[in-house]
């Protein structure tokens, strides 16, 4: 299977990793990696005490836990930016097949 290759201006190959899945049991919440993407990715959401997510409504609402989701991976552009300012490192990742 190959997997969606760039050609760098150098003439290097470099398959970029896309966002595949946070880590909800490492994730804090702390929002740095929601900063961090310009293109619209993620979003924080809320965890009720039966662990079902729910988009948060009111920020100054107190809530059990939060957690990032990956609400638009169509938007990834596989930069890595979100894992390189996530202090839990709960992202990963995975090339995209062709």
């Amino acid at each position: 299977m190959s997997h969606f290759t760039v050609t760098l201006p150098s003439g290097i190959a470099w398959t970029p990793n896309f966002i595949a899945a946070i880590n909800h049991d490492k994730c804090i919440g702390c929002g740095r990696c929601f900063k961090t993407c310009a293109r619209e990715v993620l979003q924080l959401m809320a965890v009720d005490d039966d662990g079902e997510m729910f988009a948060i409504e009111d920020e100054d609402e107190e809530y059990e836990k939060k957690v990032m989701h990956i609400a638009h991976p169509e938007n990834c552009v596989g930069c890595e930016s979100c894992n390189n300012n996530c202090a839990r490192r709960c992202i990963s990742y995975a090339p995209k097949a062709m």
